[in-house]
């Protein structure tokens, strides 16, 4: 790349706003074709996910370029949009390109006509949706950035009421666009700061500001509120366990799996790039906010019934974790540790790119599962692996990459943070030092309750018998479902079987933002992966697979050589009852009582009781948030009784409204004489 002139060096960031554009006018020609089903379906949004693979291409080939610029004569007049293309940008386009791929063919065989919107509509909304997320990552002025941040906002607040006549859909909906709005005045006052009183708000110029450690401490903690608020970080998490089941699949999949990376994307930006001040403290609160929430979320997640609000509060947890790692990052920066800045700052992008595989997997198959049978309790479902097996099976290669396990993604970006704990040398402030190992063990705790959670979301949904009559009469996933599931699902295995190789992708990222990387270091061990040495900790993911796979081809041919005709198939073991049926089974909520006693300061819990009049008596617990009560309903009874006070002044009479004008007129006469 390096040898490219600089005519051809534009090439990428061109072709990239093309790839913008042409989704535009993908989203336009759905209006176009507004109530044409077939249209959209089968041509518009296969031509969007095709843009996703050359976004992913392109974005592939400018990791290692040098920077690009460029001016776009749109915006206002003194005000132009500004867009670079380097490194940290171009990662997070091919995470977005990939992603969107898979998420844009299995829409094309999952939207109906009956989802409340138009499809020609959806497809606008959906593709304007992509384009923002783009132009959110391009953005390089304060300016071009906000547009782009709430132009993605508001799009995706239309995806999530799509179903907009179900009252709860509204209410998720505008409960989301308010908590982006907040965030949104984080981020707007963030830049502010950044700028430093010169009215020039690009962000080159942010970079020249030499900002004292209290502005640039005010301006990182604005950065994390605004952000925070966008990722679903405690408290301002509340929005993501809403909005994510009322929207429709293939939106809770973009949303989750990508949306969420554009925070952690700025957080970045803001904290390693426009920043030059690297603080400890700043790093230890990232460190602490990011480990309450992993807790929270996969405390709360294995405790749910709905499939789908599982899986939000499974991002809640993968969103913490990432926070963890930026905040080792920041942390091992600030004291010049270079090296395990490098290790834990390749842990966290290697994780973005993971979860955004896994997750986008996930929530794709609970679309695939609530179209089939209608249902998204999880007490209602139940044996689908015989009637939907190819949703199942790519189902469980995510759910592995989810729980940790090799050897998928999800496995190496948490091997790889706990390798960062582990190892981590001495640092100067004793606590650090001391608490290192205690959250690194935390981490291994979020870990192992994940892989709980998955486990209990799996077999529920898929192993053991029908819970329904219905689910007999389930059908498996279309073909345009299963070529976007196959695609996220082989980016699973991709993750886990060349993480050498994708390190090395990663490589350009963490040079620029710590000015270290591990691309050198772990291309030398082959297919090993060892971050550090092969005498500390190394891990060989091919010979992992060969191994399991070697073991059940000894298993199978063991037991065709000595049992092969000596066994009698039988109904199983019952205990001595006579008839197995789907009710003797573990249920979702029998599955997750222990994580509900043992961790029952976490909830607030109502239990609904039968009573001697009811016809079908049953035993209810409600699990509510902590958090909802103790700072945001206070809020809304506040914001009430300052409405109706203002109320009051509506007399509905016109001589006190000309009052009001007066008053308001001699007021402000009384105030310019003065």
């Amino acid at each position: 790349m390096s040898g490219l002139s600089a005519a051809a060096q534009w090439l990428h960031l061109d072709w990239m706003l093309l790839v913008v554009a042409a989704w535009l006018l993908v989203g336009v020609a759905g209006v176009a074709a507004l109530h044409r089903f077939n249209v959209v379906s089968h041509v518009l949004f296969p031509a969007g996910g095709v843009l996703g693979l050359v976004l992913f291409g392109l974005a592939l080939g400018a990791l290692t370029n040098t920077p690009e610029v460029a001016v776009l004569p749109i915006g206002l007049p003194a005000l132009p949009f500004h867009m670079r293309l380097d490194a940290l940008s171009a990662y997070f386009l091919m995470v977005i390109g990939a992603a969107s791929a898979g998420i844009s063919a299995f829409a094309a065989g999952y939207f109906r006509k009956g989802e409340g919107t138009p499809p020609g509509l959806l497809c606008l909304e959906y593709h304007v949706f992509l384009a923002s997320m783009v132009g959110v990552v391009l953005a390089d002025d304060a300016y071009a950035f906000m547009v782009m941040w709430e132009t993605m906002a508001l799009s995706s607040f239309f995806l999530v009421t799509a179903n907009h006549r179900i009252p709860e859909v509204r209410s998720a909906g505008y409960l989301y666009i308010v908590m982006a709005h907040i965030g949104a005045i984080g981020v707007l006052l963030c830049f502010g700061v950044l700028q430093a009183n010169t009215g020039d708000y690009t962000f080159g110029n942010m970079r020249a500001q030499a900002l004292t450690p209290f502005w640039a401490s005010t301006g990182f903690l604005l950065a994390v509120f605004g952000f925070g608020a966008k990722a679903g970080i405690l408290p301002l998490h509340v929005w993501l366990p809403e909005a994510h089941p009322a929207a429709p699949s293939p939106v809770s999949a973009m949303m989750s799996g990508v949306m969420l990376n554009t925070a952690i994307y700025g957080l970045l930006r803001v904290s390693l790039d426009l920043l030059h001040l690297r603080l400890w403290w700043w790093g230890g609160l990232l460190l602490a906010v990011g480990l309450v929430t992993a807790m929270f979320g996969v405390v709360f997640a294995a405790v749910q019934t709905d499939m789908k609000r599982l899986l939000a509060y499974s991002s809640i947890e993968n969103m913490g974790l990432l926070f963890v790692g930026m905040g080792l990052t920041l942390i091992f920066s600030g004291y010049g540790m270079q090296p395990m800045a490098a290790l834990a700052l390749t842990a966290t992008l290697y994780h973005v790119a993971s979860h955004a595989c896994f997750k986008s997997l996930l929530f794709l198959g609970t679309g695939s599962v609530l179209h089939a049978t209608s249902e998204r309790n999880l007490g209602k479902l139940g044996g689908l692996i015989r009637t939907m097996p190819w949703v199942s099976w790519l189902m469980l290669l995510g759910v592995l990459a989810s729980a940790g396990l090799p050897p998928l993604g999800g496995f190496v970006s948490e091997w790889l943070l706990l390798q960062s704990f582990l190892f981590a040398p001495g640092l100067p402030v004793p606590l650090l030092t001391m608490l290192i190992p205690v959250v690194a063990a935390l981490i291994a705790l979020v870990a192992a309750l994940a892989g709980y959670t998955m486990v209990k979301f799996f077999g529920v949904i898929f192993l053991g018998q029908p819970r329904e009559d219905k689910l007999a009469h389930a059908h498996d996933a279309g073909a345009w479902e299963r070529a976007g599931m196959v695609w996220l699902a082989l980016g699973c295995v991709a993750l886990g079987l060349l993480p050498t190789q994708f390190i090395q992708l990663i490589d350009p990222v963490t040079q620029q933002l710590v000015h270290a990387g591990l691309g050198a270091r772990v291309a030398g061990h082959g297919w090993l992966l060892a971050p550090n040495s092969t005498e500390q900790a190394s891990y060989g993911p091919v010979i992992f697979l060969l191994g399991i796979l070697a073991s059940f081809a000894l298993a199978y041919l063991l037991v065709r050589i000595f049992y092969h005709g000596r066994t009698r198939r039988g109904p199983a073991w019952a205990c001595g009852f006579p008839w197995v049926t789907a009710r003797m089974q573990d249920t979702a909520e029998g599955f997750g009582q222990p994580i509900r006693q043992i961790f029952d300061p976490f909830f607030r819990m109502r239990r609904e009781l039968p009573t001697p009049f009811d016809e079908r008596p049953h035993y209810h617990v409600i699990i509510e948030d902590h958090f909802w009560h103790w700072l945001y309903v206070p809020v809304v009874d506040l914001a009430n009784h300052i409405a109706r006070l203002f109320g009051l002044m509506q007399q509905g009479r016109i001589s006190i409204y000309l009052l009001y004008s007066f008053v308001t007129l001699a007021a402000t006469l009384l105030v310019v004489m003065q």
